[in-house]
């Protein structure tokens, strides 16, 4: 399959041309415009500081069904405990240059300035949502991403503390499970997620639960009140 170049239109090739590595086009921006059909339509932008903007659509697509969300004991024992304070959308801009700090064992970051810019204004537009862990009031851990209808775009998360990521990503799935949310795209394989019930779906399948899911209105705005710390 070729890999398409982007002009100043937003449109998208479908989703489906994307060659077998799950690259589909190269270009354009990240216009909140753009981000969102992006994500309407199964694509995401991955791309690395002085790498040009590449847009991906995997197949198969890793994604998480709220219903099977896998929460081990130990986990419920955090939980229950109540280690961590929980919170959505109080402090986006720390998280997502949290999730963009460097790591042990990894060279660089995918989420460049450019990245942080664009996402901090989908967030002042109410598509993108932060969910924090606090412990004795410090951020320890948490992630971001995107809402359109029924479904959640997951991008990153980060940790500081043993589990604080785990603690976010549960309390937000279970929050969104009872709002009747379809999907949480987690787009590529981690051992980190695969443990919570993530798995891979055909591309086509992904596709079509994405469409049936933008059915319902999205839940735009400030996401501070969804969860109680």
């Amino acid at each position: 399959m070729p890999i398409y170049s982007l002009t100043e239109e937003i449109v998208f090739p479908a989703a489906d041309l994307a060659d077998d590595s799950g690259i589909l086009a190269v270009g354009g921006d990240l216009s909140p415009a753009r981000l969102l059909l992006a994500y309407a339509s199964g694509i995401f932008p991955w791309f690395s500081d002085g790498d040009p903007l590449m847009w991906w659509s995997p197949d198969p697509r890793f994604v998480l069904f709220p219903e099977e969300v896998r929460v081990s004991r130990t986990m419920r024992q955090v939980m229950n405990r109540k280690i961590f304070d929980i919170t959505c959308d109080r402090a986006f801009i720390d998280v997502i240059r949290s999730c963009g700090a460097p790591r042990k064992g990894h060279d660089g970051t995918w989420i460049t300035g450019e990245m942080v810019e664009a996402y901090c204004e989908l967030h002042r537009l109410g598509f993108a949502h932060s969910v924090e862990t606090w412990k004795d009031g410090v951020l320890a851990g948490g992630l971001y991403g995107v809402s359109l209808g029924g479904c959640f775009f997951g991008e990153s998360m980060f940790s500081r503390e043993s589990n604080a990521s785990k603690a976010a990503f549960v309390r937000l799935v279970m929050k969104l499970r009872g709002m009747g949310f379809e999907l949480i795209d987690c787009q590529v394989h981690t051992n980190h997620l695969e443990s919570l019930g993530a798995r891979h779906i055909p591309r086509a399948d992904f596709l079509r639960i994405l469409e049936r899911s933008l059915g319902r209105p999205t839940l735009r705005g400030s996401w501070s009140g969804l969860i109680a710390p």
